[in-house]
């Protein structure tokens, strides 16, 4: 790499890969092993005393996940990453790492059901309580701030409304009150917005989606300063949550395109929002990229892109629903997110379904409302297909 600072697209193909040192392969290879010898003693007291200077067992380090991690820091403008087996991994490690009994979260309300369920769920039974405001105003969330406030955690955009938080604002509220900030930038990706240049603490992603990019594997990243991500990396090797070399590689592979498919997914998105937001049997797209989105103008001075996730809500009810979600052809109807191919699913059904109905009502997330992941096929057939599919609705 060259001594200045590369280009985006430069780094996903370059950061983190080096020749192997023995024959040469330009890719990284898969070091598909559960642990590594020693030539002697020495050698193994050496890097069991500082792992730095060598591997040993793949659930602490492997030259895989090694490679993967510092494409993925790169990328994401951090002094480490650490990758994990799946999104929720990721998440829970991490928080893991920075509360105790007795401390205290606070959430912006509109999150992933994953992420819903373990604080509302499962934090509570270990004696950390989490609040989880209602709002994308910093302001708010600076008003739930206790004593024992630990942790400020958000997503934005959100999943699946698409709601924006000023991701400065907060930082800088963190950074005033000596509170730690965590934010799930999984929808924009870094290449659409980068949160620890703004000032955000630990920034994760659910790798499975953008960043693999192909629907074919499960993983999640966390990353940050070398200080907090120690603690989660403490966390991983206690809790376990460690992708194999495969899946790493196959995350790794799929970061080299990240900006080609970004832009892809981009211009597809703000296309397909369009022509949802003029049809007659569409109520309400939500899309940060369209000028009648109530934050659109914090989504132009903090996103590079407006992404690919557009959710709408489809008139006629629930017979409706299911005659249009019948009809799609392309589109298909799946829980994940972020690959090349369209997926569309019901949050109330899939990812929210375990929130309670008047949870939902709360959040917005309405029984007729669809997420829509736009993936690179060619934005006409898109149309064409969600058109076709509309048209059956009477």
């Amino acid at each position: 790499m060259s001594p200045k600072d590369p280009g985006f697209s430069t780094k996903s193909v370059h950061s983190g890969e080096r020749l192997c040192p023995l024959t040469g392969s330009i890719t990284t290879p898969i070091y598909q092993t559960s642990n590594f010898g020693f030539v002697d003693l020495d050698s193994l007291r050496t890097v069991f005393t500082d792992h730095s200077k060598g591997y040993f067992y793949t659930r602490y380090s492997n030259p895989t996940l090694e490679a993967v991690e510092k494409k993925l820091a790169d990328l994401m403008g951090a002094q480490r990453a650490v990758v994990f087996s799946s999104g929720m991994a990721a998440l829970t490690s991490a928080t893991l790492s920075l509360v105790s009994s007795g401390d205290h979260i606070v959430s912006a309300f509109d999150i992933y059901g994953g992420t819903f369920n373990f604080f509302s769920n499962v934090l509570p039974r270990y004696g950390v309580t989490v609040d989880l405001i209602e709002t994308t105003d910093p302001g708010r969330l600076a008003e739930s701030i206790r004593p024992n406030t630990k942790t400020i955690f958000f997503e934005s955009p959100t999943n699946p409304l698409l709601k924006l938080m000023n991701i400065a604002e907060v930082a800088r509220i963190g950074k005033e009150r000596g509170i730690t900030t965590f934010m799930d930038n999984t929808f924009a990706t870094p290449f659409n917005q980068r949160p620890i240049e703004m000032g955000i603490d630990l920034v994760m992603h659910s790798a499975t989606k953008y960043l693999g990019g192909h629907s074919d594997l499960i993983g999640g990243v966390v990353a940050g300063g070398e200080e907090l991500m120690q603690k989660v990396m403490s966390s991983r090797y206690v809790f376990g949550g460690v992708p194999d070399p495969q899946s790493a590689w196959l995350l790794m592979r799929g970061v080299k395109t990240l900006k080609v498919r970004m832009e892809a997914h981009n211009k597809n998105g703000m296309q397909v929002a369009q022509f949802l937001e003029e049809h007659p049997r569409v109520e309400r797209v939500y899309y940060p990229g369209l000028t009648d989105h109530p934050q659109h103008e914090l989504a132009k001075s903090q996103m590079k892109g407006f992404g690919g996730m557009v959710s709408f809500e489809v008139a006629g009810g629930n017979n409706s629903l299911g005659k249009f979600l019948g009809r799609l052809g392309i589109c298909q109807l799946a829980v994940s997110l972020g690959g090349i191919e369209s997926l569309i699913c019901p949050p109330s059904l899939t990812t929210h379904r375990r929130l309670s109905q008047s949870e939902r009502i709360k959040a917005g997330i309405k029984d007729n409302l669809l997420r829509l992941s736009v993936g690179i096929e060619d934005a006409q057939d898109l149309i064409d297909d969600l058109d076709q599919a509309l048209s059956a609705i009477s």
